[in-house]
């Protein structure tokens, strides 16, 4: 089985891994066209980079693995796309800096886990997508609008 599956019950499907760059919560059609320029632009501008699994972490309804990005261009390619998306006018930044991770549970009590971190190695991004998120009782099923390759 996965590493999820054996060390994290109820963990998310692997299918579903991605590392967020914006969430922009619910936006009208209209405002889509400019949303995926945006992503486009910077996706072609960002060269391949690696990140690496650091650590393993709960937040308040969440477990996550943290991401390295030691070149730093990842939190390079957020903060600019969401400084853009922020002067369209269709994001609102956090008050917490970026931080690079994919979300692998969700939970209403923190479990309080301490999972061996998966022997990954570190991998490189091919690229930013788009992602439209529907909730269900079994959690948000993600469907990509629009993928965008990396800088070749």
């Amino acid at each position: 089985g996965s590493w999820n599956a054996r060390h994290l019950e109820g963990g998310r499907p692997v299918e579903s891994f991605h590392v967020t760059l914006a969430f922009l919560g619910s936006r009208p059609r209209s405002e889509l066209d400019s949303i995926l320029s945006a992503v486009r632009v910077f996706a072609a501008e960002t060269p391949p980079f690696e990140l690496r699994v650091l650590r393993y972490r709960e937040a308040r309804s969440v477990g996550m693995l943290v991401l390295g990005d030691e070149s730093g261009s990842g939190t390079r390619l957020a903060t600019g796309l969401q400084t853009r998306l922020e002067r369209l006018g269709v994001y609102r930044r956090e008050t917490r800096p970026w931080l690079p991770h994919v979300t692998v549970l969700r939970f209403g009590k923190r479990p309080r886990l301490d999972p061996p971190l998966p022997a990954l190695g570190p991998f490189v991004p091919s690229g930013a997508a788009a992602f439209l998120s529907r909730l269900h009782p079994t959690g948000a099923r993600y469907e990509v609008l629009e993928s965008f390759p990396f800088a070749q």
